[in-house]
């Protein structure tokens, strides 16, 4: 079997919300020697990017987008970043991320695939979890003396806080060691 053919049938998986084919699938990819941050990108994101367009088109609703977001997740924690993190073997790290969803907000997924693609880039990503208030951010960064902080954010309600985040990084005169990235669906003022 092709590696596209496993690729469209993981997507296929995830666009069906078929979670033990979405993992019987990833661990297919994984046997056929497929590259972990090619099934997150062709196999699994491409699944949920084609159930999130039939959202936006009014197609689907949002319990669709969290049970494709959900298998997709588990396959990606649980067969996909420790394989990435087995092959790294003793590469050098490209850098230190934290990364988490702030304050008010439960939403994982992008955050999830962000932080399994940077792992297979080299990075050694701490991920805190979801509704963290910007003082788990600073914490955790002086924990492992971070390069780059990931704040994630979906609802709008939830955007101020990504400010807040590096409001705390100034007030810990950490500011100009890290560098604060808002992943978001707006921009944030700071």
């Amino acid at each position: 079997m092709s590696q596209q053919v496993i690729l469209d049938e993981l997507a296929n998986a995830v666009q069906t919300f078929d979670s033990d084919k979405v993992m019987d699938v990833s661990k297919k990819a994984l046997a056929a020697g497929i590259d972990p941050s090619v099934i997150i990108e062709q196999g699994l994101a491409k699944g949920l990017r084609i159930v999130g367009k039939r959202f936006e088109d009014g197609e689907l609703f949002l319990m669709h987008l969290v049970a494709a977001a959900e298998p997709a997740q588990k396959a990606i924690k649980e067969l996909i970043e420790p394989e990435i993190k087995k092959r790294k073997g003793e590469r050098k790290s490209a850098g230190k991320v934290v990364l988490g969803t702030v304050a008010g907000d439960i939403h994982d997924i992008g955050k999830s695939i962000v932080g399994a693609m940077l792992i297979a880039a080299g990075f050694d990503v701490h991920d805190i979890g979801k509704d963290m208030p910007a003082e788990e951010f600073v914490k955790k960064a002086k924990e492992v003396n971070a390069d780059v902080i990931g704040a994630s954010a979906l609802l709008s309600t939830s955007l101020p806080v990504q400010a807040k985040i590096v409001k705390a990084f100034k007030a810990a005169n950490m500011r100009d060691k890290v560098k604060c990235t808002c992943l978001a669906v707006l921009p944030v003022e700071a």
